[in-house]
């Protein structure tokens, strides 16, 4: 990931300045203990299944990627002149940790793995636009069974 220091100072002042919407204070939910919890992922990294369509710059789609998918049938379409792909070229769970969640999973640390996850196209330039996909997603993960969900933005 880019370093604030290291984009254009345009560039920078212009993602410093963006606004950020406002999150009205929720209350605590009390969680499942985690040994007790299916966990999902959900990326900003662009990844699609090998057979599916490569996001395009600003999608607000998402795609489906199955639990038991092989990771030689990923792809990533995430592109961005600041976003450095060496670390996912190197090991793919910086961005989707699956092989690390099967270990977690198998030391007993989470209860199960979900059948399921979801992918997003990070540098969306008007996050807004993602909250009705946001909405479907939080749906789907509930209707799976889902527990807890692990974020990785890129």
């Amino acid at each position: 990931m880019v370093r604030m220091d290291d984009l254009h100072p345009d560039m920078a002042n212009n993602l410093l300045n963006l606004p950020l919407p406002e999150i009205e204070p929720q209350p605590w939910i009390t969680p499942r203990p985690l040994a007790d919890s299916t966990v999902a992922i959900v990326t900003t990294a662009g990844l699609h299944p090998a057979g599916d369509r490569p996001f395009n710059p600003g999608s607000n789609e998402y795609r489906l990627i199955p639990g038991d998918i092989d990771y030689a049938d990923l792809r990533m379409s995430h592109l961005s002149v600041n976003f450095d792909r060496s670390g996912f070229q190197q090991d793919i769970n910086t961005v989707f940790p699956l092989e690390r969640l099967r270990e977690l999973e198998a030391d007993g640390v989470v209860g199960g793995i979900s059948r399921y996850h979801y992918s997003f196209m990070g540098a969306q330039a008007d996050p807004t636009n993602l909250e009705s996909t946001g909405e479907d997603i939080g749906r789907l993960l509930a209707e799976d069974g889902v527990d807890a969900a692990f974020l990785t933005p890129v």
